[in-house]
């Protein structure tokens, strides 16, 4: 990983991060309004923050497909694609982990799997639709959290890399889209705004 030496102020508006956070957790978009005013500092300590947020994002998304998977709402097919998606997450995860502690940080903790029931929701998922469109909320409030960071990374790599788990988010929330029967967006550029 290349980590720049010429140091640069960083930018993490809480507006931008905050316009695709409204479908995640009370508990994530108190980490992601956080993160804005902790990521002013130039250098690695800036690209740590941002990379906990997003491992709050991932943690969060693993959490909330073991929710799905151990349900009892899911069809085969949609399990295996769920339980599919959580592999994703837990790779999203791993690395952000690496890379934290690479640049010297502490990765942000995973919570208990009750707070996660709870601030997920998981009461008011009846159907395998619910649980559908919970991590159909949560894979478009992810992707549109990492797009909105990219410009804020001090090391190009990591910009770089938060633009793959964009696309991942991206891939996920397109397919669970389609799996609710919501048609596409209705034009260019609807991610990230």
């Amino acid at each position: 990983m290349n980590t720049l030496t010429t140091p640069r102020s960083l930018s993490l508006p809480r507006r931008d991060l905050l316009k695709g956070a409204g479908a995640l957790s009370a508990g994530t978009v108190l980490m992601l309004a956080g993160a804005g005013s902790r990521a002013q500092s130039a250098g690695a300590e800036g690209d740590v923050t941002i990379l906990n947020v997003a491992l709050v994002l991932e943690h969060e998304a693993i959490a909330a497909y073991q929710l799905g998977a151990t349900s009892g709402l899911l069809q085969k097919p949609v399990l295996d694609t769920a339980v599919r998606f959580q592999a994703d997450h837990k790779v999203h995860r791993d690395a952000l982990v690496a890379t934290i502690r690479k640049l010297g940080g502490k990765p942000a903790e995973e919570l208990p799997a009750e707070k996660y029931t709870n601030s997920l929701g998981a009461a008011s998922l009846k159907n395998q639709a619910d649980v559908l469109q919970l991590a159909a909320r949560l894979e478009l409030g992810a992707t549109n959290a990492y797009l909105s960071v990219i410009p804020s990374f001090r090391d190009g790599q990591l910009a770089k890399v938060a633009g793959r788990l964009a696309a991942d988010e991206t891939l996920h929330w397109t397919l669970l889209n389609s799996a609710l029967g919501r048609p596409l967006p209705a034009g260019a550029l609807s991610f990230g705004a």
